[in-house]
């Protein structure tokens, strides 16, 4: 029988216990009570083994709109499970929201992935089904799921609909362009209020080439999800009926008892990276990306990114690095297309939930047409994403050159320096801020352990007084992120971050900064006797005070070259990702 082709004939006999057995097999008072728990609940099961308990994620909440669009998906997914001769166990997950969570969504990723894998050690669960949609929801999950790796599949909620301002369509990157525009007083406060009226006007992720959509593309490719699924908009019907079949191949999957160890390795993940690059996505996945890599057990790096960001063009004509939204993409026929066009760059063998490798699903796939370009017309040549090091980042620094100015691409000025979010944003608009065009600006205190948890901050705004003079660009340098909806010269994800004496710790204002694309290099031209002085004197970057989750976030966090997971839940050499088997007894 093949992936989600329906449920199971009576006479099916599953090739490996479920695990779910152990709590619910025997006449004791153990599997009594076990059985009675969830026949209270309207979920009868018996002590045969014959019915898999499929756990489903939810987190949506009027909190995160984002995420709302998931309820309809969570109810045909469980609606198919018990179709296909499961039992559908929905079970609540914290819901992570890039509009609304401060300091950042990213604070929580890893809790969210620690409650995720201890809702699958802890219950009686076969496999589970993975739905998100905001930024760090999917990545956070899946990164549980990998830990504990029981059958999994991916389900997306999709991007918004998009606002309409004057009869043009918006997207989420318009964001930036039009706060630029209030910022340089070109933009009436009548224009400005409009503009957000319209953007509160639908639900659902960012229907630009935003981190959302970019996670939901790499766990597509990665195999985790059912091909062309991954870019469905929220308010497509089709995203309702593809929840329902993944319900159906969910239940096949723990049947065949196909883990993601199973499909996982280096080819993946690689091929993940590739997808990347092609559609021109959110540096933040690079982050998201080295962490699942260490939860699976498979060995990735950022001179990996670097590699394919040198041969892989930029394929997606879909804002920020092109013009179009995240619906264009959809509509040019998805994941499949972009994998039939950069086939050459893929390893074909990879393996997914749906028995057929990302080869034939390549070849099956639609011709390249609309927002997905063939080679020979590349959105951006490339590279699109660069690894950069020097004396600035030494364990390295990500920037989306496809984003960039080329003017830019090779650069030296005087920096411009502050110290964390709140100092940029009490002093960029000061009129007196010594800041020219060629100045660099950087903002120093916002990685993973001195933002907390490496905010979205990294897009620091141009100085009022130069965008009113028409400066729509400059180099920027940071330990922080900045969202996928973003663009510019932007250097982020400084490692090691300023907070754990990094050099950008050593910065001062006027020191020159040399930006090199080509060479792949961000340099601080200070002798290393000056910056030896310095260190000797530099203070402590955050506050050794704080209690509760950033305290505990704050000792155990890696840095951003590493994946900002915690440093007791990468596997360690030679351990393989799984759970312990379960101590079933009285509670």
């Amino acid at each position: 029988m093949t992936a989600g082709s329906g449920p199971m004939t009576d006479e099916y006999r599953p090739r490996r216990t479920f695990r779910s057995v152990e709590w619910f097999a025997g006449n004791d008072e153990v599997g009594l009570l076990h059985r009675a728990a969830l026949k209270s609940t309207g979920h009868p099961v018996d002590d045969s083994g014959r019915r898999p308990l499929i756990g489903i994620t939810t987190s949506d909440t009027d909190l995160n709109p984002c995420n709302t669009v998931l309820r309809e998906r969570v109810r045909a997914t469980a609606a198919a499970i018990e179709e296909a001769g499961g039992i559908a166990l929905p079970f609540p997950t914290m819901s992570l929201g890039e509009d609304l969570m401060k300091p950042t969504a990213m604070l929580y990723r890893n809790l969210l992935a620690i409650e995720v894998e201890e809702y699958l050690r802890s219950y009686p669960l076969d496999g589970i089904v993975v739905t998100g949609n905001c930024d760090k929801s999917i990545p956070g999950a899946l990164m549980g799921a990998l830990s504990a790796d029981l059958p999994t599949i991916v389900i997306a909620g999709g991007a918004k609909s998009p606002a309409c301002l004057a009869g043009r369509a918006l997207g989420t990157s318009d964001v930036w362009r039009m706060t630029n525009e209030y910022a340089a007083g070109r933009l009436s406060e009548a224009s400005w209020t409009e503009f957000e009226n319209a953007l509160g006007r639908a639900v659902g992720a960012c229907n630009v080439m935003g981190t959302a959509s970019t996670m939901a593309l790499l766990t597509e490719a990665l195999g985790l999800m059912l091909p062309g699924t991954a870019v469905i908009p929220a308010s497509d019907p089709s995203g309702v009926e593809a929840a329902g079949r993944a319900g159906r191949v969910i239940v096949d999957l723990v049947r065949r008892g196909m883990r993601p160890s199973d499909l996982l390795g280096r080819a993946s993940f690689l091929n993940a990276v590739a997808v990347l690059v092609a559609v021109g996505g959110s540096t933040n996945a690079v982050v998201h990306l080295l962490a699942l890599a260490a939860r699976a057990g498979v060995p990735l790096s950022l001179d990996d990114f670097d590699e394919l960001g040198r041969s892989v063009p930029v394929l997606v004509d879909v804002a920020p690095c092109g013009s179009g939204l995240i619906q264009d993409l959809h509509r040019a026929g998805g994941l499949p297309a972009v994998l039939a066009v950069i086939s050459d760059h893929l390893d074909r063998s990879a393996r997914t939930v749906v028995d057929r490798t990302i080869g034939q699903i390549a070849d099956d796939a639609p011709d390249a047409s609309g927002a997905v370009r063939q080679v020979s017309a590349p959105v951006v040549a490339g590279p699109g994403l660069a690894v950069l090091r020097g004396t600035l980042a030494p364990d390295g620094a990500v920037i989306k050159v496809a984003a960039a100015s080329a003017r830019l691409l090779r650069h030296q000025g005087p920096a411009v320096v502050f110290d964390g979010y709140h100092d940029m944003r009490t002093r960029i608009a000061d009129p007196d801020l010594v800041v020219t065009a060629d100045s660099v600006l950087v903002m120093r205190g916002c990685g993973p352990v001195g933002g907390p948890g490496m905010p979205e901050w990294g897009m620091i705004p141009i100085p009022p007084k130069l965008a009113a003079c028409g400066v729509t660009d400059m180099v920027r340098v940071t330990d922080a992120r900045m969202s996928g909806t973003s663009f510019g010269t932007v250097v982020l994800h400084a490692a090691p971050e300023a907070a754990v004496g990094g050099p950008l710790d050593l910065v001062r204002d006027g020191d020159q900064i040399a930006l090199d694309i080509d060479a792949r290099r961000i340099d601080l031209l200070v002798d290393d006797a000056e910056l030896a002085a310095r260190r000797q004197h530099r203070e402590p970057r955050w506050d050794e005070d704080a209690r509760g989750w950033p305290a505990f976030y704050r000792h155990h966090v890696t840095q951003a070259d590493s994946g900002c997971d915690f440093d007791f839940l990468t596997l360690r050499p030679g351990q393989r990702p799984g759970l312990d088997a379960p101590v079933v007894g009285r509670s």
